[in-house]
């Protein structure tokens, strides 16, 4: 008999999310039948071009995610696990769309497992919703595409 154990599972679900797509949105309903609580971490990255503010795409999500019981949204700069640890988070929740995506997380995983003994959950993303990537949907916009059929 399993028996779950008083103790909160929290998992941080960190990413750019610039824009936050309906991919991620899925991967966050599936995620909560994990987690008890999921902390969507937009991060700082000074490596990337951002083309929306920090604060508009917290305000974002939370507006998808408000009829949501057990998800937080912030933002973070510098290392995931310690933005992870901050949270009280003891697994990083992740989307892949295909092989390359399970690589790099696959990679990321094994590092951050290495360093902070934090584990990694990968959830592939619905079929339905793979081609949806932030950057396909920045670049459809940038032309001036219609992409509400791609963001909550």
């Amino acid at each position: 008999m399993i028996v779950k154990s008083p103790e909160q599972h929290i998992a941080i679900f960190p990413g750019s999310f610039d824009p936050f797509t309906l991919g991620h949105l899925n991967i966050v309903e599936r995620g909560l039948q994990m987690f008890d609580k999921i902390v969507i971490a937009v991060g700082v990255n000074s490596a990337k071009k951002e083309t929306t503010p920090v604060k508009q795409r917290i305000e974002a999500i939370a507006r998808a995610t408000s009829e949501m019981s057990g998800v937080e949204v912030t933002s973070y700069d510098g290392l995931t696990v310690d933005a992870a640890r901050a949270c009280g988070a003891k697994t990083i929740l992740r989307g892949v769309r295909s092989v390359a995506d399970f690589e790099y997380e696959r990679n990321l995983a094994d590092l951050n497992r290495a360093i902070a003994g934090i584990d990694t959950a990968i959830i592939c993303a619905d079929p339905a919703l793979a081609a949806i990537s932030s950057s396909a949907v920045r670049e459809l916009k940038y032309y001036g595409h219609d992409i509400s059929g791609f963001i909550p």
